[in-house]
């Protein structure tokens, strides 16, 4: 005999971790041309605002554990993505910088954000409801992660 609770219909996590990893899978058609993943592509995000940013505070932004990040950042350096140095005045410090490649594909990855705006509204998503999830979803990472 189960308890209702434990019923996986009742489960908010369910729901949000079936959502997250079928939006990273929806945006795989039009990261793979790009050679890059969806983690990648996030770091990438990060530094497209704002290059030359401490691995540490990428990891923050990303809500990303060190050793989650750096085999990726070392991934990417590797495909000649991202740069990383020592900080001068730290040199326990990282600091992850952008490279030619890497800032040339922001241009081929512009589409990107459109491309999944089409993609949701051909499912049949209206884009202003699904608008009004982010401010939800912010608030939940905000409690979550103090």
């Amino acid at each position: 005999m189960s308890s209702d609770n434990l019923k996986l219909s009742r489960q908010g996590c369910f729901r949000l971790y079936t959502a997250a990893r079928l939006m990273i899978q929806a945006y795989q058609p039009m990261l793979a041309p790009l050679g890059i993943t969806y983690t990648q592509y996030l770091v990438l995000m990060v530094l497209w605002e704002q290059d030359a940013q401490l691995l540490n505070a990428i990891s923050r932004r990303l809500y990303l554990e060190s050793n989650t990040l750096t085999p990726l950042i070392k991934r990417m350096e590797a495909m000649k993505l991202v740069a990383r140095k020592k900080n001068r005045d730290d040199g326990r410090q990282i600091i992850i910088t952008l490279t030619e490649h890497g800032r040339a594909l922001e241009q081929q990855a512009a589409s990107v954000p459109d491309c999944m705006a089409s993609v949701l509204t051909e499912r049949g998503i209206n884009l202003e409801e699904y608008a009004v999830v982010n401010p939800q979803l912010d608030r939940l990472i905000e409690i979550l992660s103090e």
